[in-house]
C-alpha cells in the first residue's frame, strides 16, 4: 500500500523521443550536493538578477541607439564571473542587493591581485571608504566608473551601483561602448577586455556567455502578458534543474523520492518532476495545483484531445496519457508557451527544458487555468 501511495504522489514520465536539449551538454560541469550544475543555464541565475540583465537589454538602446548585439547573456556572463549572481545576497523586489557587495580595497597591497594603488573619488559614498577605491555591486565597477556610466533604471530617481536593475543597465553601457556591435566576435572580446584588462578574464566570460546563449533559447513571449507570463517565466527559470522523481514544490526545486517506475529515485536529486514544476510555476501566479498530472487535469477549462494541439495557448497544462480519454491514466504533465512547444521536466536522466508538444506520446489534450 506504501509504494502505490508512493507511486501516485508524483508524475510518471515515459520515455522521450530523441529531442537533444542543448543543456545536457552544460551539466558536465561542477554540481552542488543537488546534483545541479554550477552553470550554463538560467537555472543558476536569481530570478531577480535575470529579470535586471533582461530589462538592461530593453532599456540600453536608450542610451547607447548604436550599439548592436547586446543580449542578457552578455550580461550574465559578466556578473557571474564578477559576483556569481549575487550568490548568497538578499534581492529585493526593487533590485536592491543586501548585504551589498564590496571587492578588495585596492591599495595596491597584494589582496586579491591588486598591486596598484586606486585613490579615493567617491568620498566612500559608493564603495564604503573614504581610504581608497574598492569594487561595488554585482557587476563590481569602481566609484570612478560608475560616475561616468551609472543610469536610474528602476526610476527611484538614484543610479545605485548596488541595485540589480541599475548595475545591468550600467553595465550594457559600458559594454556597448561608443557604439559596438556585439554580434561581432572581436567586437565583443574588446568590450570583455575593456572591463578587465585580462586575456584569462575574456576567457572565462566568454565561456559562460556561450553557454547562457547555448541555454536561452526562449519562446516569444511579445504577445503573452499578466499570470500567463508568469508562470511561463518561472518554468523557463528553471530550465537545466534536473529532473528528480518526486521532486519539487509551490517553494522551488527539492529532494525527491524513491522509485520511478523504472527504478529511479529522486532522494539525492534536488529539482522537478513534472507536476512538481507545473506545482512551482502555477504557485508564482498564485494558483495552488494538485501535486500528481492526473489530478491537475481535473482544474480549470479542459481541453479534450480531439481538439488537436492548435487549440493550445501558451500557458495552458498540456498533458499525456498512456490512454488518451480517460484521465486515469495521464502520466505526464508539461506547459505550453507557443509554437508548439513546451517546457518539459522529461523524465529521469533529463533536466528542464523546452521541447516540442510531440516529444512526448499519447496526447490527452490540455487544461487552461489562466
Amino acid at each position: 500500500m506504501v509504494a502505490l501511495l508512493l507511486f501516485a504522489a508524483v508524475c510518471c514520465a515515459a520515455p522521450v523521443g530523441n529531442a537533444i536539449s542543448a543543456y545536457v551538454a552544460l551539466t558536465t560541469g561542477a554540481t552542488d550536493d543537488g546534483g545541479i550544475a554550477e552553470g550554463g543555464s538560467a537555472a543558476d541565475i536569481p530570478a531577480r538578477m535575470l529579470t535586471a540583465y533582461k530589462k538592461a537589454v530593453r532599456q540600453v538602446g536608450k542610451h547607447v541607439p548604436t550599439c548592436r548585439g547586446m543580449r542578457w547573456p552578455v550580461l550574465a556572463g559578466i556578473a557571474k564571473v564578477e559576483s556569481n549572481h549575487a550568490a548568497g545576497r538578499n534581492i529585493a523586489d526593487s533590485g536592491d542587493i543586501r548585504p551589498k557587495i564590496y571587492g578588495v580595497l585596492l591599495n595596491g597591497s597584494g589582496a586579491g591581485s591588486n598591486t596598484t594603488v586606486f585613490p579615493d573619488t567617491d568620498g566612500g559614498t559608493w564603495d564604503g571608504t573614504a581610504s581608497g577605491e574598492r569594487a561595488v555591486g554585482p557587476f563590481q565597477f569602481l566609484p570612478s566608473t560608475w560616475e561616468s556610466i551609472g543610469e536610474d533604471a528602476n526610476r527611484d530617481k538614484s543610479a545605485d551601483p548596488h541595485n540589480a536593475d541599475d548595475a545591468a543597465l550600467g553595465a550594457a553601457i559600458y559594454l556597448c561602448g561608443g557604439g559596438r556591435d556585439l554580434t561581432q566576435r572581436s567586437q565583443l572580446e574588446a568590450a570583455i577586455f575593456q572591463y578587465n584588462h585580462s586575456t584569462e578574464y575574456v576567457s572565462n566570460v566568454l565561456g559562460w556567455i556561450d553557454q547562457y546563449t547555448a541555454a536561452a533559447k526562449d519562446p516569444d513571449l511579445t504577445n503573452v502578458s499578466g499570470k500567463v507570463r508568469t508562470v511561463i517565466e518561472a518554468a523557463l527559470a528553471q530550465r537545466g534543474v534536473p529532473y528528480s522523481w518526486g521532486g519539487g514544490n509551490a517553494n522551488g526545486a527539492s529532494y525527491g523520492i524513491c522509485c520511478s517506475p523504472s527504478g529511479k529515485s529522486g532522494a539525492n536529486i534536488k529539482g522537478f518532476d513534472c507536476s512538481g514544476l507545473t506545482v512551482y510555476a502555477y504557485a508564482a501566479a498564485g494558483i495552488r495545483l494538485p501535486r500528481t498530472a492526473a489530478a491537475q487535469a481535473g482544474v480549470g477549462q479542459r481541453i479534450p484531445a480531439s481538439l488537436g494541439k492548435g487549440a493550445l495557448k501558451p500557458g495552458d497544462l498540456v498533458f499525456y496519457a498512456y490512454a488518451p480519454g480517460r484521465d486515469s491514466t495521464i502520466y505526464h504533465v508539461g506547459i505550453y508557451v507557443g509554437s508548439g512547444q513546451m517546457v518539459n521536466a522529461a523524465r529521469p536522466g533529463t533536466v528542464i527544458r523546452l521541447d516540442p508538444v510531440n516529444a512526448m506520446s499519447g496526447f490527452a489534450g490540455g487544461a487552461r487555468l489562466l
